[in-house]
């Protein structure tokens, strides 16, 4: 599977979970460690872990893909799903603009994704 088609996957799977303000971002001409990076919001811990828990199962069950790694999902404020050439970050809100990810990746061009979550 692509590294594309992989983001958008997760994309979705993020939706079935009713993510918000998801925004996903271009890095892979900019970084040596993945190619995307995908910023999730849920509002609460519980919806902060049913979203990377969907998203890591789905992967799992429907393409035979399990994450390098995992952190963060006991506590619920963010998780990280690192895929190789993805990694999926899904925060709570407050704590997503703390570590502002998109100002850091601010160059990196960003994918289109409005007819997506407008599903």
């Amino acid at each position: 599977m692509q590294a594309r088609e992989k983001a958008l996957l997760a994309v979705d799977y993020a939706l079935d979970k009713k993510g918000i303000n998801l925004k996903l971002i271009d890095v892979k001409e900019f970084s040596s460690l993945t190619d995307y990076l995908l910023l999730v919001s849920g509002r609460s811990d519980r919806q902060v872990q049913a979203i990377a828990e969907n998203i890591k199962t789905e992967f799992k069950n429907q393409h035979a893909t399990l994450p390098l790694a995992i952190e963060g999902m006991d506590q619920g404020r963010w998780a990280l799903l690192d895929y190789g050439d993805l990694m999926v970050h899904v925060f709570q809100p407050q704590i997503r603009e703390f570590y502002d990810l998109e100002g850091l990746w601010s160059e990196a061009p960003e994918v289109e994704l409005a007819q997506i979550e407008n599903r």
